[in-house]
């Protein structure tokens, strides 16, 4: 039984408000469409006749306001808000244990300031920023710089970490930096001291080492601690050497792990720090500053990979000398990503001998090299969203980022063309002038079109195609230009290629199983360049209306990919994906 006008003008009204009420409030018709299609598979049968009636529901739809298309769903299809709030439900986080122990849910990111955040470091920050909105908490910067000798920071990194959080849509709500703390660690080490929690171990490296593993004390750790204290003093005035003597937690030395038996807490480095300079000889190792700061910031649930299984083991035995309750600990498994280097100490040496051109070089999984690219903060935290926080190791591909990002961006993103190491396409026996009208975007003819005005001198015109496309240009073949005319190969050697006119009609080139490809008018068109993810520089022409183009706009350039402008003039894009 054949479905009625009626039943199609009403199913393509329901799917329009739905979709409106996804995309403020402006239905998209290939999504419409798609959804038509495969309700009423029978009516691929009859486009031609049916088009007109979804295109009538679209229109009407997109003419109401927001308030009454979901109105309009909430009354008559409340099954779609059902499946729609689905959807939504499967992203959010699971609930945080414990929440009855703690004044309020505080969260923390804590990176080294030694280089720049990178795709791997996104799936700690949503988390931690997902879970302080969830529950009206804070999420809590904390600078871990206290390993400059081995991990030394970059200063300009300090504000550019900001930076890039900010462009996650992260609300920070504390901010430290650890290194200006040395005074509370100090403070901390001298009190465990005389509590006889913790040592000043001067034992050579290797004796110390052959001792721990036997689960033996060694000499120092029974000394009392008014000579502990003593000791202390000493690292602190230069009485000692840097690696003379060390502070040390006790622990249980017949701890079945040995990394967890009387672990370094503080130790002296005369390395200068890019903040503090040389004002401090004494340093903290991280799990002793991160596990004061975790509780002195008030932080209740701490979200860390299964690898800092001994961390928190270490954090553990200082929190309970102290009295102090540790916090929740949510372990998440490895997050391979198939994006770019990730390594910053790989990154950092690569911008230092000239490998790479900066932090936001196209090769790098930074985020601010994929921000120059084009890839939205909404689509990284989706991505991770859609991981969540499990104990198991998960691997992301860069079709998977990519897919999430395209949704998010194909429907703002204009069409242009772009050609490719251009050559000359001559046509002859074009009847007259005409112009070239095509959409800014197929789904979205309100938007206009870009219009290229075609006049031929003698009933000839040249072409620029992209070199690539020469093996599709075959003598005595029909090509079709793209929103222009259909041509006939004369010569296909030689410069300019030869062609003749045969005719503007879309469905003869369809019919002839013509290739499609795309052009712009020869000797006018701007030049422009595409860098691509390996910083290889794709040269060629643009459209002119791309130089009026702002920074920071997506587009498509069709056959090519999505792309971010750089810059207007001259004309720079960075390629996003397909």
């Amino acid at each position: 039984m054949s479905t009625s006008d009626d039943e199609i003008r009403a199913a393509a009204t329901k799917y329009a408000a739905h979709n409106a009420s996804m995309f403020e409030g402006k239905a998209q018709p290939g999504s419409v469409i798609g959804k038509m299609m495969a309700e009423y598979p029978e009516l691929k049968q009859r486009v031609k006749e049916v088009m007109p009636l979804i295109q009538w529901a679209i229109a009407e739809v997109n003419s109401w306001t927001p308030d009454r298309q979901q109105r309009f769903i909430e009354e008559n299809h409340p099954e779609l808000l059902d499946r729609k709030r689905v959807e939504e439900e499967k992203k959010r986080l699971p609930p945080l244990a414990n929440l009855d122990q703690w004044p309020m849910v505080k969260t923390r990111f804590a990176p080294n300031p030694d280089g720049a955040l990178h795709l791997g470091s996104a799936e700690p920050i949503i988390f931690c920023d997902e879970y302080a909105k969830m529950y009206g908490g804070h999420f809590i910067l904390r600078y871990e710089d206290t390993s400059a000798e081995v991990k030394p920071p970059i200063p300009e990194m300090y504000s550019a970490i900001v930076e890039d959080l900010e462009w996650l849509g992260v609300r920070i709500d504390e901010r430290y930096v650890q290194s200006d703390r040395l005074p509370i660690y100090y403070e901390y080490a001298e009190r465990l001291l005389a509590d006889g929690k913790a040592y000043v171990c001067t034992c050579e490296s290797e004796a110390f080492k052959a001792l721990y593993t036997a689960s033996k004390p060694c000499p120092c750790r029974e000394l009392p601690p008014s000579e502990q204290l003593r000791r202390w003093r000493m690292m602190l005035d230069g009485g000692y050497a840097k690696g003379d003597a060390v502070v040390r937690v006790k622990t249980d030395l017949s701890h079945p792990n040995p990394a967890v038996r009387d672990w370094p807490a503080l130790r002296i480095s005369e390395y200068p720090h890019p903040l503090q300079g040389t004002r401090y000889r004494v340093w903290p190792l991280y799990n002793f500053s991160c596990a004061l700061d975790d509780h002195l910031m008030g932080v209740s649930h701490v979200i860390r990979g299964k690898e800092h299984d001994v961390n928190t083991t270490r954090q553990r035995w200082l929190h309970r000398h102290l009295g102090w309750r540790s916090p929740e600990v949510i372990n998440v498994g490895r997050l391979g990503l198939e994006v770019g280097i990730l390594s910053k100490s790989k990154m950092r040496r690569g911008i230092e001998d000239g490998t790479y051109l900066g932090w936001d070089d196209p090769r790098l999984g930074t985020l601010r090299a994929l921000r120059r690219r084009g890839l939205q903060p909404e689509a990284i935290r989706a991505t991770m969203l859609h991981v969540g926080p499990k104990p198991v190791n998960v691997t992301i591909s860069w079709d998977n980022i990519a897919a999430e990002n395209r949704r998010l961006i194909e429907p703002s993103s204009n069409r242009y063309f772009f050609v490719v190491d251009p050559v000359e396409v001559r046509v002859t026996g074009i009847p007259g002038p005409h112009t070239a009208r095509l959409p800014l975007h197929p789904d979205h003819p309100e938007r206009g079109t870009r219009d290229h005005a075609i006049e031929p001198v003698d009933g000839e015109y040249s072409f620029a195609v992209s070199r690539d496309d020469l093996d599709k240009l075959r003598a005595g073949g029909m090509v079709r230009l793209m929103g222009a005319m259909n041509v006939v190969v004369g010569s296909e050697s030689g410069a300019p290629v030869q062609a003749s006119y045969h005719g503007r009609e879309h469905q003869a080139a369809r019919e002839a199983q013509a290739p499609f490809i795309h052009w712009l008018p020869w000797g006018v068109s701007p030049g422009g360049t595409v860098v691509m993810p390996d910083a290889q520089e794709a040269r060629g022409l643009v459209e002119r209306a791309c130089l009026a183009l702002d920074p920071g706009t997506m587009i498509q350039f069709e056959r090519l990919g999505f792309c971010r402008v750089d810059r207007a003039s001259p004309f720079v894009a960075y390629y996003a994906h397909k």
